[in-house]
């Protein structure tokens, strides 16, 4: 979403959170996987499990919050 990407970007940028983006309609097995049902959809992974589902646009300042969270 270009809403977003910025937002994501400037928090890989400057947190150690790990950033990848995925293409939903070229990977429907892995979106289906992980329950995508909008767009965008986020999901975050600490200890090498998903720990958060987001969906829809969020603020930098939440995002970040959610990070430092599982830091």
């Amino acid at each position: 979403c270009k809403m977003i990407e910025p937002v994501v970007e400037t928090l890989a940028a400057e947190t150690e959170a790990a950033v990848a983006k995925v293409d939903v309609d070229a990977n429907q097995q892995l979106a289906a996987a992980y329950g995508v049902r909008g767009v965008p959809t986020l999901a975050l992974f600490a200890g090498g499990e998903q720990v958060e589902t987001l969906v829809g646009v969020q603020s930098e300042d939440q995002l970040r919050s959610l990070i430092d969270s599982y830091a």
